[in-house]
């Protein structure tokens, strides 16, 4: 299963150098968006990929008490940010690139930010478990994590930003990168949602028993705050 979403990634990729080799050339623009619409089947294979926050993304909506529009919200603020991310950095300091990413596809600085802000919103949801009568975790909350886990910039965004600028047009990447952006959303939303709706299977399963249901809320809430502690500190002292 991994090595045909690597395949298909592949195969995209080197059917995009080529039009935007053709574009740079003095192709037509048609040929160009008759192409582009790949670009969502290339982003959501991408997302499936390991990577690009997904568990940590669930992580945090299992232990919140996000509903389905507000975890949508996440999911397209971080798939937004994941990929703006990587255009900002290519179209306005390539050379930043060169001391950002410490080899292809990794950003250093970029993940232990992403990763120690997430940390403190793990911090936040461990005490508020344990110290805070059950509450709702504010809209403000949600988007903040989806603004954190996405501030590592898309390896991918990143090579055909990087890919186009070099051939004279950067217009062609941002183009291919914002259709991009529609597949990693999609991959990205149906993380959350399934997420919630698991969490919300079993609160319903335990409706009848509030007590229970009280507990085993603050429990998850618990946990996921500890895992998405755990996990920016693993990423950040043993990277």
């Amino acid at each position: 299963m991994f090595q045909a979403l690597i395949d298909i990634q592949r195969d995209i990729y080197l059917a995009l150098a080529e039009h935007i080799k053709a574009f740079a050339a003095g192709g037509s623009w048609s040929a160009f968006l008759a192409f582009l619409p790949l670009g969502v089947v290339f982003g959501a294979v991408h997302a499936m990929t390991p990577g690009h926050s997904k568990a940590l993304l669930a992580t945090y909506l299992t232990g919140s008490s996000a509903g389905l529009g507000r975890g949508l919200a996440v999911s397209l603020t971080l798939s937004f940010v994941h990929v703006t991310t990587a255009v900002l950095i290519a179209w306005f300091s390539l050379p930043l690139v060169s001391r950002m990413l410490g080899s292809a596809g990794d950003a250093p600085i970029l993940e232990n930010l992403s990763r120690g802000l997430l940390g403190l919103i793990g911090l936040w949801m461990l005490w508020s478990a344990l110290f805070r009568p059950p509450h709702t975790h504010g809209d403000g909350e949600g988007l903040s994590v989806g603004v954190m886990a996405g501030l590592v910039p898309c390896p991918l965004t990143l090579f055909v930003m990087s890919f186009a600028m070099a051939r004279g047009v950067p217009i062609a990447g941002v183009m291919f990168a914002a259709v991009m952006m529609i597949g990693v959303a999609v991959t990205l939303s149906a993380t959350a949602l399934t997420a919630i709706v698991f969490r919300q299977r079993v609160a319903k399963l335990l409706s009848r028993h509030p007590k229970l249901i009280a507990g085993a809320t603050k429990t998850v809430e618990a946990l996921a705050g500890a895992i998405l502690v755990v996990v920016a500190v693993r990423e950040i002292m043993f990277r």
